[in-house]
């Protein structure tokens, strides 16, 4: 890599992550001292071909665990103790998050471009089957695919979809799934316009808003743009402009994770580190403005350090008022240590390196060296942990490569 990486370089589903108690000691036994020289950067310099190897180890490791022959296989990668519906979250997660870090790395190493959209494309056909998505039918009742002209959301489903479908073009696809990504962008675009939620849609049939779940919305439809030109353009300003006005904390300045399913937002809206985190890492992709904005504010209420291992290591605060010791917390935070969220320092990654915060990066790759450990392999590297959260190795490779274009 040359010296500007930007150059070169869940969900509230998973609430119940850690609600199987025996999860515990696989998690506890995963959280080993790591090796800092594993760590491919300091506050003020970064060794490029060392973040390159890094980087393209830790996707080779992935392709290898995700890119599997048959969904059912990717679904029972997850821990079967989580349920059903959670394994199935975790598969199309995972899918989405690869083929997000898999598109960057196709432009920032342009040898890989060839390789990237093939891989992209299996994914894509992984999760356009009626096995992944029975996550999204058990809540709703219904099959995402077979109703599109109906009224219920599939938010989740059907924009993680399109999603992959727009990382599949930036990294050179053809047009192979252009009917489809059009048909889903129609098809999230009118419920938007028919929501009574202004413009957000459910991610499951309970009157709760999840802004980070909705802002993959926002970067398919951003990403179309690319493609295909402007024609949802006043769809996304209307959003964004409904997120200044409507849905930002006012003591913070933050963007709420959550809000309730009615017009009294400030009254139900809930603030954590780990959905503000991923919040900014999206926000890059659809509007750099208010991504700016919100992590500025998050660096300033959310960034924490604390001694963990005997060793002072920093990432994103999960609660604004609470340092847990230790807590197995539900959504997208994962383990809390010291207060820190193992999720929101993940995300957290993704805005960093758009932002090209080199010294916060750096921080945040190093506790999760520090924390996790890293196990490498001929050819391939991985996060300990991975082997029982692969989705979690998953966001951080999306995370780590997340750069402006």
């Amino acid at each position: 890599m040359k010296p500007r990486l930007s150059q070169l370089l869940n969900k509230h589903s998973l609430k119940d992550m850690f609600s199987a108690a025996s999860l515990l000691p696989s998690v506890m036994g995963s959280l080993v001292k790591g090796d800092e020289s594993n760590v491919t950067a300091t506050p003020d310099h970064i060794d490029w071909e060392a973040e390159k190897q890094d980087i393209l180890e830790r996707a080779n490791w992935l392709v290898k665990t995700i890119v599997v022959n048959d969904p059912e296989t990717l679904v029972n990668k997850a821990p079967s103790m989580i349920g059903r519906e959670y394994q199935g979250e975790w598969a199309i997660y995972c899918c989405s998050m690869l083929s997000h870090a898999l598109a960057n790395i196709s432009y920032l190493y342009p040898e890989k471009k060839d390789e990237c959209p093939g891989l992209i494309a299996k994914m894509i056909e992984l999760v356009n089957t009626p096995i992944i998505r029975e996550y999204d039918t058990m809540q709703w009742k219904e099959d995402a695919m077979e109703t599109l002209n109906g009224p219920k959301s599939h938010m989740t489903y059907l924009s993680i979809l399109a999603w992959m479908i727009s990382n599949y073009k930036l990294a050179g696809g053809d047009d192979r799934y252009d009917n489809l990504y059009h048909t889903l962008c129609e098809t999230l675009v009118r419920r938007m316009h028919e929501s009574k939620y202004d413009l957000n849609l459910l991610s499951f049939p309970r009157k709760q808003i999840w802004l980070p779940d909705m802002l993959v919305t926002l970067v398919a439809l951003k990403n179309y743009s690319l493609f295909f030109g402007d024609k949802y353009a006043d769809t996304i300003a209307a959003w964004v402009q409904n997120a200044r006005t409507k849905w930002t904390h006012r003591n913070t300045g933050l963007l709420a994770g959550t809000l309730p399913g009615e017009s009294r937002y400030q009254k139900g809206m809930i603030i954590r580190g780990s959905h503000t985190a991923l919040i900014c890492s999206y926000l890059t992709m659809v509007d750099e403005q208010l991504a700016r904005e919100q992590y500025d504010k998050m660096c300033k209420v959310m960034r924490k350090e604390v001694t963990f291992m005997g060793k002072k290591v920093c990432g994103v605060q999960e609660d604004l008022k609470k340092s847990p010791e230790f807590k197995p917390a539900p959504g997208d935070a994962g383990l809390i240590i010291k207060g820190l969220s193992a999720g929101g320092t993940a995300f957290a990654i993704g805005a960093a390196t758009y932002f090209e915060d080199w010294e916060f990066r750096y921080q945040m790759l190093r506790t999760a060296e520090i924390a996790g450990g890293t196990k490498k392999q001929k050819g391939m590297r991985h996060y300990n942990i991975a082997e029982l959260f692969l989705v979690g190795e998953a966001t951080a490779l999306a995370m780590r490569t997340n750069v402006r274009r």
